[in-house]
């Protein structure tokens, strides 16, 4: 709930706040969760049911955000079977070592994901990830659209799933016959992808998938993307991974820009710094990598959160807010914004005049410019 003036109770604000230790599991989130090798994945919905086809999974904020956060954490060795979205899947690799597999058979492609890598999935094709790291390793997700349609999964996987006493309704109900279920008619199952249409499916090569998986060494930071960098305690750093988002750096392109209907950016900075007080009409969610960071929410009225490794906060629309890393070290953390266009950040009067004063401002288009060049309203 935001008021017309941007204010953000204390209430909503603890509301919208998901701390790592809220996360809860669902290990029967799929039909492939009896099938050995999958039978130890954890899903988790954070933001929106996402493709859950449990009824039961636990959903931290179910509101509509204009797309979906969710996880995956798997064991060593565990694999999360071949499947296909309708809607932009984008993997955030928080933790661990996983080899991402494509086609139909899984053989039509293989790719490492490693910590800090993210990963643009191209929808209409199927995929599945085997954990290959030591350790236990936990996949972020972010889907897109608050409808994601569902899944399709493989052939092969439907049938195994049957072996283990688990079917699929058309509507995409999950029906456990081991816990008593009645194994529905044939007609009201999902029907296997057929082998015409499969065949039809778009083909990718490791060269065109690899051009959508943006790891830390392929970030272009810019310690001039906003505004509020020129000021003292607002030089946060920006790396757009996908879509333009809110940079006003006109020299920063994203390695990723085709519509997922919201964008992805890193932000990161020293201790002390971070993004003076702004807003904007798209969600947000931030969500912390590492560090810790303090979001303070309202122009008057303060409320303010802290946030550790892993926690995120969902910022409504309109909501004045401002960031700032108070760990001792560089902290990290990742910005999701809804929507394909950029996002246009309307700066609190008082970091416009400062930024004036420093000698920048914004054009017409958004971005910095010398303020000296720029027109000045009437009577100025």
């Amino acid at each position: 709930m935001v008021n017309g003036e941007g204010w953000v109770p204390a209430d909503e604000l603890r509301r919208r706040t998901i701390r790592r230790t809220d996360f809860v599991s669902c290990n029967q989130a799929f039909i492939d969760c009896r099938t050995p090798g999958s039978d130890r994945k954890e899903n988790y919905s954070m933001i929106g049911p996402g493709v859950t086809q449990n009824p039961n999974q636990v959903v931290n904020l179910r509101e509509p955000h204009g797309f979906n956060i969710g996880a995956a954490a798997m064991p060593h060795g565990i694999t999360n079977n071949l499947h296909l979205h309708f809607t932009a899947e984008v993997f955030l690799c928080f933790r661990g070592e996983f080899l991402l597999r494509w086609g139909a058979d899984g053989d039509e492609g293989e790719l490492v994901l490693r910590e800090g890598d993210i990963a643009s999935i191209p929808t209409w094709i199927f995929r599945g990830f085997t954990n290959i790291g030591p350790d236990d390793g936990w996949l972020f997700t972010v889907l897109g659209h608050d409808d994601t349609g569902g899944i399709i999964w493989g052939p092969s996987v439907l049938r195994e799933a049957a072996d283990h006493g688990l079917y699929l309704t058309a509507d995409n109900r999950l029906v456990d016959t081991v816990a008593g279920d009645e194994v529905p008619e044939p007609s009201e199952l999902v029907r296997p992808m057929s082998t015409q249409d499969i065949a039809a499916l778009p083909a990718y090569d490791v060269a065109k998938l690899r051009r959508r998986v943006v790891g830390t060494g392929d970030l272009r930071w810019s310690a001039r993307a906003l505004l509020g960098s020129v000021l003292p305690g607002g030089r946060a750093e920006l790396a757009p991974v996908i879509g333009f988002g809110m940079t006003e750096d006109r020299d920063q392109e994203p390695p990723i820009y085709h519509p997922h209907g919201h964008n992805v950016a890193w932000l990161r900075a020293e201790p002390g710094e971070g993004v003076p007080l702004h807003r904007h009409d798209e969600t947000q969610v931030l969500m912390v990598k590492d560090g810790e960071w303090e979001v303070t929410l309202n122009r008057h009225d303060e409320v303010s959160v802290r946030l550790g490794p892993w926690d995120m906060l969902s910022v409504p629309r309109g909501a004045w807010r401002s960031i700032r890393n108070v760990s001792d070290g560089t902290a990290t953390l990742l910005v999701v914004n809804s929507g394909d266009g950029r996002v246009r950040l309307q700066w609190d009067e008082e970091v416009v005049k400062a930024a004036a004063d420093a000698g920048v401002g914004l054009d017409h288009n958004g971005y910095l410019a010398p303020y000296h060049l720029l027109p000045k309203p009437a009577g100025r």
